[in-house]
């Protein structure tokens, strides 16, 4: 956690209002509309609500929020893009989801997490402490990579690569969330159409997890 507490620190110090205690709050849930499909003509229900820092609208997030510390958490940011072409007069606003924020909440800052290889379509994250696990799509889309990153570090713990992405027309679809477990703490993989791949977690290091034998059967 010492990356963490030095992410921490210089947040902190960054913000003239340090010192001050800040009202973080979210706003009611909202359902709108999420366009997918090569067309972007499959309208999918998505739940987003209002990140509020002093009861004043910052940003807009979906899903459930992480507890890193009891200082600071992290949320999925959603936001709108304009879909308007030239010569069209009335704008065309349409709902995307985004990658992560983490929001410290003695500052009140808010800041956007650069987690290598996380794709919003189809990388499906899942925290521990100050982990997160996901599959990766490289910048081309040709490769699928299983990825952890940790908080307030450049370079991921791991980044292995699991083969060819597929490209397909679902979120999601590359791999469901990876699924964690402590002491040790471990993360295991499930990337689509291939066996799944477990990793142990040590600090700033992942390495594949020792196979688990099945016990020889005792000869009568």
């Amino acid at each position: 956690m010492k990356s963490l507490a030095l992410f921490l620190l210089m947040v902190a110090l960054a913000s003239p209002l340090a010192a001050k205690q800040h009202t973080i709050a979210f706003g009611k849930a909202m359902t709108v509309k999420w366009f997918t499909g090569p067309s972007e003509d499959k309208p999918r229900d998505i739940h987003i609500r209002g990140l509020y820092i002093d009861s004043k609208l910052r940003e807009f997030v979906l899903g459930e929020a992480h507890d890193v510390t009891g200082e600071a958490f992290v949320v999925r940011r959603a936001f709108r893009v304009n879909d308007q072409l030239p010569g069209e007069g009335v704008p065309k606003w349409k709902w995307q989801r985004d990658g992560w924020l983490m929001v410290d909440r003695q500052s009140g800052h808010i800041a956007s997490l650069k987690l290598p290889e996380f794709d919003p379509f189809y990388s499906a994250a899942s925290w521990y402490r100050d982990y997160v696990a996901y599959c990766g799509v490289s910048d081309d889309g040709e490769k699928l990579y299983a990825v952890v990153a940790q908080i307030g570090r450049k370079k991921a713990v791991v980044k292995k690569e699991l083969g060819a992405a597929h490209g397909g027309a679902e979120p999601d679809s590359e791999c469901p969330a990876p699924e964690w477990q402590r002491q040790p703490a471990r993360v295991t993989f499930h990337p689509l159409g291939s066996a799944p791949v477990t990793f142990d977690v040590r600090g700033s290091l992942g390495e594949i997890a020792p196979s688990q034998e099945a016990p020889e059967k005792e000869e009568n």
